[in-house]
C-alpha cells in the first residue's frame, strides 16, 4: 500500500504469538520495567514493532490511540542505550507539549532502574533553563518542533549530530499542525546514519512524503488500518434542541453519577463557560484549553488524573495521546467538525481493555456531522434512554447557573484585562456564587 519501491513491506506474521515481553527479545531488566508498571502482556502493536526494532530497521507504526505505542518505541531505544550507553542519544518529537510530558513520564519509568534522564522541550516554559538541561546533555530529549528548532539555532554548544534514534510520534498531527518547516530543518541536522521510527494513527500524503525522506527502507507494522473505534466501547448519540444542551449535560451527569468523565468541547470560551456553569451546580468539574498556562494545563490535569476532580472539559488540543487512565465516560458536547477526531475522542475511554461509554450530543445543526461519523466507523449509534420530563424540570436551576457563568466570564474577561492573568480558582467562584445568592435572598425579602 505505501508507495515507492519496497518502502513499508510488512512485518513477517509471527508463527507462535509471543506472550511476554520476553519473548518479543526484551532484555531482563527492561521486562521487569515492565512489570513494575503493571505491563503484564505486549499489546499488539509491541508484538509487531518491538521485534523489529530490536532487529535495528526502521518502523512505520499505524496504530490507534490507546494502543501502547509509547511502549513500542522506548523499549527498543532504552534497550540499545544499554548495549552502548550515549548521551543525546534519542529525540522524539511530538505534536503537543501534554503528550510530550507524558511520554517523559514513560520513559523516567521505565528507564528509572537504569539511570536515564531525558527533558522535555516545549514552547511555554521558559528557555533558559531548558537550555540548562541540554547542557548536562540528557539521553532522550521530547520535544516540540518549533521550541527544539529554537534551542538548535540559538542555544551555545546544543548539537545532535550524535543522534542515533529519532521518532516521530503521532506525525500526521505533527504535519497537520504545519509543522513541516521544522522538521525539515531537523532532519538537515541530525545524522542520516540513524534509526528512525514513524508513528501515526492515520496514513496521510504528507506522512507518506515525510516517510520517503526520512526513512530507509522501513517495516510497516499497522494494527488496525481501519478507522475504528474499540470494541468494549458503548457508543450512543443523543438528539436534542440546542437550546437545552446545558440542561442535558447536568441530567446524563446526574444520571451516570459516580463516574469519570471527559466532556469535549469546541472552543476555549465554551470549555471554560459550561465548566463555570457545572462548578455552580455543585460538580467537580475543572477545564483545559488553550488558552490557559502551561502550568495550569498540567495542574488541571494533575488534579483529573489524581481523582480530585471528576469532570475534564477540554478542547481538541487535550483529545489525543493524554494518558488519563480512569475516564469512563465521554461525552461530545459539542460535535466534533473532523469525524476522525471522534475517534481520537472517544479513544479517552475503553482503553487497556477496560469497558467505557461515549455519548455524542446532536442538535438540530448536527445531523449531517453526526452522519459522516456514523459513515466513518462503519456502524449507527444508539440512542441514550433518556427521560424528557425529568431534563425539563432541570431547566430553571441551570438557567440560574447560566446567568452567574456569564457573570463569571465577564469578570474573568476584565480581571484578565486589568492584570492579565486568566485565574480561575474554584474558591473564588464560590464565595462570589454564595454572596450573589444572598443578594438576592435579600432583594426578594
Amino acid at each position: 500500500m505505501a508507495a515507492g519501491g519496497e518502502e513499508g513491506q510488512a512485518a513477517e506474521p509471527e508463527v507462535q504469538e509471543p506472550r511476554s515481553f520476553k519473548d518479543l527479545g526484551v532484555t531482563d531488566v527492561l521486562c521487569e520495567a515492565c512489570d513494575q508498571l503493571g505491563w503484564k502482556m505486549p499489546t499488539k502493536i509491541q508484538v509487531e514493532a518491538i521485534p523489529v526494532a530490536l532487529q535495528g530497521r526502521d518502523i512505520i507504526g499505524l496504530a490507534e490511540t490507546g494502543s501502547g505505542k509509547t511502549g513500542a518505541f522506548a523499549l527498543p531505544i532504552l534497550q540499545a542505550l544499554l548495549e552502548t550507553p550515549q548521551r543525546l542519544f534519542a529525540l522524539v518529537l511530538t505534536p503537543t507539549r501534554e503528550l510530550a510530558f507524558q511520554i517523559s513520564e514513560q520513559f523516567e519509568a521505565l528507564g528509572s532502574s537504569i539511570g536515564v534522564h531525558s527533558t522535555v522541550i516545549v514552547g511555554g516554559i521558559d528557555t533558559m533553563s531548558q537550555s540548562l538541561a541540554l547542557a548536562k546533555k540528557p539521553h532522550v530529549i521530547i520535544a516540540t518542533p518549533g521550541r527544539l528548532v529554537d534551542h538548535l539555532e540559538n542555544t551555545k554548544g546544543f548539537n545532535l549530530r550524535a543522534l542515533k534514534f529519532l521518532v516521530m510520534d503521532e506525525a500526521d498531527r505533527i504535519l497537520n499542525m504545519d509543522f513541516e518547516t521544522e522538521v525539515d530543518k531537523i532532519l538537515k541536522v541530525i545524522p542520516r546514519d540513524r534509526k528512525t521510527f514513524l508513528f501515526s494513527a492515520t496514513m496521510t500524503k504528507k506522512v507518506q512524503k515525510l516517510q520517503r525522506a526520512a526513512l530507509k527502507n522501513p517495516v510497516k507494522c499497522a494494527v488496525s488500518s481501519k478507522y475504528q473505534t474499540v470494541e468494549k466501547l458503548q457508543q450512543y448519540y443523543i438528539f436534542i434542541p440546542s437550546k437545552f444542551k446545558d440542561s442535558y449535560l447536568v441530567y446524563i451527569l446526574n444520571e451516570l453519577a459516580g463516574n469519570s468523565f471527559m466532556i469535549f468541547c469546541s472552543t476555549c470560551n465554551n470549555t471554560q463557560r459550561t465548566a463555570l456553569l457545572l462548578r455552580n451546580l455543585g460538580f467537580t468539574a475543572i477545564p483545559l484549553h488553550g488558552q490557559m498556562s502551561q502550568n495550569k494545563r498540567l495542574g488541571s490535569l494533575n488534579k483529573f488524573k489524581a481523582k480530585a476532580r471528576s469532570i475534564l472539559l477540554a478542547t481538541d488540543v487535550a483529545s489525543r495521546g493524554l494518558d488519563i487512565p480512569h475516564v469512563d465516560v465521554v461525552i461530545n458536547f459539542d460535535i466534533p467538525t473532523h469525524s476522525k477526531d471522534y475517534i481520537h475522542r472517544v479513544g479517552r475511554t475503553a482503553r487497556a481493555g477496560r469497558s467505557g461509554k461515549s455519548i455524542t450530543f446532536v442538535t438540530q445543526y448536527d445531523v449531517e456531522l453526526f452522519q459522516r461519523i456514523e459513515h466513518l466507523i462503519g456502524k449507527k449509534l444508539p440512542a441514550f434512554p433518556m427521560q424528557e420530563e425529568e431534563v425539563m424540570m432541570l431547566t430553571e436551576r441551570v438557567a440560574e447557573a447560566q446567568r452567574f457563568a456569564r457573570m463569571e466570564m465577564r469578570e474573568q474577561g476584565e480581571k484578565k484585562r486589568s492584570r492579565n492573568d486568566d485565574d480561575d480558582t474554584e474558591e473564588a467562584i464560590g464565595v462570589r456564587n454564595k454572596i450573589a445568592g444572598g443578594k438576592k435572598k435579600k432583594r426578594k425579602a
